[in-house]
């Protein structure tokens, strides 16, 4: 799937007075530093009224609550009055999503982001932001560093996170043809980090050591939850869109990786780690696809372009966002997005190779004794 190929304007309307602005679900990290960062632009007359809907109110003061389920039809009440909403789609409770198990997951999520985007419509807002995700660009060799923000979208849709993302992009495509009065913006940010974030990338440095396939160089980008925040008030206040690309400046190397955390790395051929994570996958060890693994490889950085013509610049460049993701993943123990309790991941030993194959046999011994996974 690929963006929608007729040319949009950037800007989708012009910014004449300040915006009163809806963000539906308003629970989680992202979600939060997006309220937290409107209200900063309230303040300053960059932005209208902050209306956080949820069903339950956020910790988040300087907004105005409204009582509504992201995924019920009657989120359209909700929105009524509003002139522009925001709405993240991509997941940071990675643990959560597992619990659902990926086929209600994946019902969920599409529900929800139908639900906004038909009750956004019926409400007569005006401008939708969705974040979704850097990776449904996908992670290939030949990738470009940085991706332009118009390159297609070549990320696999299967069962994984990046699977739900691809099929909310779908929707949007959809959605701007069926629903012509509502301008629809796609912002995709680079790997998120920030207190309370987790994620299939964060655990991945939850692991004894850094997993790396052999002949493959990656680029590890990130964004920080409150330069997502900064970016939606921008995207919001000036009308961008139809895509939107945000993440730190430049990337890391895993050189860079393995000098800034401390860790050392194991080496795999490509073939010998997806195969292992494919038949972890699939007895339900692993719950991250193997097709997860090209994030690791081959690089996804994305350029910021559009904001930075806008005059943003993000706060936190890529060191200082490994810095906050290991503080806020310090104590956890994961092995392919696979947590473990500290007697498992000692059981790790001498590598990550050694982990992808020690866990199986672990939730195996748990199996024959009558154990949960």
């Amino acid at each position: 799937m690929s963006s929608p190929a007729s040319p949009q304007r950037r800007a989708v309307r012009s910014r004449r007075t300040a915006v009163d602005v809806a963000v539906v679900g308003a629970g989680d990290p992202a979600s939060r530093a997006v309220l937290r960062a409107l209200v900063t632009a309230a303040a300053h007359g960059e932005i209208g009224r902050v209306v956080a809907v949820d069903v339950d109110r956020p910790p988040v003061g300087g907004v105005e609550f409204r009582l509504a389920d992201p995924g019920d039809p009657h989120l359209v009440d909700a929105l009524r009055g509003v002139h522009s909403a925001a709405y993240v789609a991509a997941s940071t409770d990675l643990a959560a999503d597992l619990v659902l198990g990926a086929r209600v997951r994946r019902e969920r999520n599409l529900r929800r982001a139908q639900t906004v985007i038909t009750a956004a419509a019926a409400a007569g807002v005006r401008h939708l932001v969705v974040v979704t995700g850097a990776q449904v660009y996908g992670a290939q060799p030949g990738n470009p560093v940085p991706l332009d923000e118009d390159a297609p979208l070549q990320a696999p849709s299967d069962e994984g996170q990046v699977g739900d993302l691809m099929d909310v992009e779908q929707l949007i495509a959809v959605a701007r043809d069926v629903h012509p009065g509502l301008a629809i913006t796609a912002v995709r940010p680079a790997a998120l980090v920030g207190e309370g974030v987790d994620t299939v990338t964060t655990r991945h440095f939850e692991a004894p050591r850094l997993l790396t396939v052999r002949g493959a160089a990656s680029a590890w980008q990130f964004c920080h939850v409150d330069d997502l925040g900064s970016s939606v008030v921008v995207v919001l206040a000036r009308g961008l869109g139809p895509v939107v690309t945000v993440g730190s400046e430049g990337h890391l190397g895993q050189s860079d990786l393995e000098r800034l955390t401390g860790m050392r790395r194991v080496e795999l051929s490509m073939g010998a780690a997806l195969g292992t994570a494919d038949r972890l996958h699939r007895v339900g060890v692993l719950p991250a696809p193997a097709s997860d693994l090209a994030f690791v490889a081959f690089p996804w950085v994305v350029s910021s372009r559009t904001l930075r013509e806008q005059g943003w610049a993000p706060a936190y460049d890529n060191e200082t966002c490994l810095g906050v993701l290991l503080d806020t993943i310090r104590g956890s123990h994961a092995v392919a997005a696979r947590r473990l309790d500290r007697k498992d991941a000692a059981l790790g030993a001498a590598s990550a190779a050694v982990a992808l194959v020690g866990t199986a046999a672990i939730m195996r011994r748990r199996r024959r004794k009558g154990g949960t996974l």
